[in-house]
């Protein structure tokens, strides 16, 4: 990578800390600066996520009283977020370069779609609650590992995704389950983070660069937060998203 490179990295991690922190999304940006840099991409991927792992820990810490009194749920949820990101982990290091080239703008538009029409998800997953007790929970359990898997393999959307399964199980306080979501997280990502440590996917020096930025944009983001319309910032990374999306079909 060139001076320019390194910039344009730091830059896009500094902008996807700031995004996490207000409204989410930001792999949308820090993902596709990597691409644009020259960088493969299953290694771009590896190392978006070890470069915004960090600032998951430090939301989990701002969590920590939401957290307490879930014990239940927090140890299903825990042991799925840890198998499935580790066979999503798996999956990627298994896929062929072109074939996860071809997969990207598929990914993209998932996550997009997931992403611009979350309010709606998490409406349907509570009309949805029907069943109760463990048929109930064996279901979410199914669907919730599936989740799990794509985070651990790819990853843009697992929040929301995440809050539909805890709409499923009938939750309904948006500060609990933001605090099991952030976890999860923590969780899926750190467990494919070390998977991507052990089998050298990680390219170090540009995911130290990404990590200051996301850490420096995260701590920003946060700060500006409660003065900014969270709302606006999410209809740009929309359009935003559909936009790259868009540009990654047309390159393929």
């Amino acid at each position: 990578m060139e001076l320019l490179d390194f910039g344009l990295i730091f830059g896009a991690a500094l902008l996807a800390g700031a995004l996490n922190a207000i409204a989410g999304g930001g792999s949308f940006i820090s993902f596709p600066a990597l691409l644009v840099a020259g960088m493969p991409p299953i290694i771009a991927n590896a190392t978006n996520a070890f470069a915004l792992w960090p600032g998951t820990l430090a939301s989990v810490r701002a969590y920590r009283r939401e957290i307490q009194g879930q014990q239940r749920d927090l140890i299903l949820f825990s042991g799925l977020s840890l198998i499935g990101g580790l066979l999503g982990a798996l999956l990627l290091l298994y896929t062929d370069e072109q074939r996860f080239t071809a997969l990207i703008p598929y990914l993209l538009l998932f996550a997009t779609l997931v992403f611009t029409f979350s309010p709606q998800v998490t409406r349907l997953a509570h009309r949805v609650v029907g069943t109760s007790g463990n048929k109930q929970r064996i279901l979410v359990a199914v669907v919730y590992l599936a989740i799990a898997m794509y985070g651990g393999f790819f990853g843009a959307g697992l929040g929301i995704l995440t809050l539909a399964a805890l709409a499923l199980l009938g939750y309904t306080n948006i500060h609990q389950m933001n605090a099991l979501k952030t976890l999860q997280a923590l969780l899926i990502n750190g467990i494919a983070v070390l998977t991507f440590i052990v089998t050298g996917l990680i390219a170090w020096t540009p995911a130290l660069v990404m990590t200051v930025g996301a850490m420096i944009g995260g701590y920003g983001g946060a700060a500006i937060a409660r003065r900014i319309n969270a709302s606006r910032v999410r209809t740009v990374v929309v359009w935003l998203s559909i936009g790259l999306t868009i540009w990654f079909f047309v390159r393929s």
